[in-house]
């Protein structure tokens, strides 16, 4: 991988963890205000983590301008290991198999966003 690429990686990151951080901060104070039920919760949860990971990827995808399936892996992957490690050290617990098929949705929805972020930005240049 090139330069420019490791650098829309971690402008990726940062972006996700930003926004990761924004959503939980909103559910928080949606949760303390209204009445939501644990189900509601859930897919809410699950919606917002895909919307940002598909646009953390499409990111990504914009300003690495070339393999936007491998950055959206390596984007969704981090996710996954952040989650896996806080779950893991942080409550002693590994993922369910219903954890390991959102993973694999997020991962999925971040390729894609990668995939059409490349597909969007202009060309890379030719040295």
């Amino acid at each position: 991988m090139e330069k420019i690429q490791w650098t829309s990686l971690f402008y990726g990151w940062i972006i996700l963890f930003g926004l990761l951080f924004l959503s939980s901060f909103t559910l928080g104070f949606l949760l303390k205000f209204l009445d939501m039920n644990e189900a509601t919760l859930s897919w809410i949860t699950f919606i917002i983590g895909l919307l940002i990971l598909f646009v953390c990827g499409l990111i990504t995808g914009l300003k690495g301008k070339a393999k936007g399936w491998l950055l959206g892996v390596l984007i969704g992957l981090g996710f996954t290991g952040f989650v896996f490690l806080v779950q893991f050290l942080g409550y002693q617990q590994g993922f369910s198999l219903t954890q390991a098929m959102y993973h694999g949705f997020y991962l999925a929805a971040a390729i894609l966003g990668g995939i059409i972020g490349v597909n969007f930005s202009s060309p890379a240049e030719e040295n």
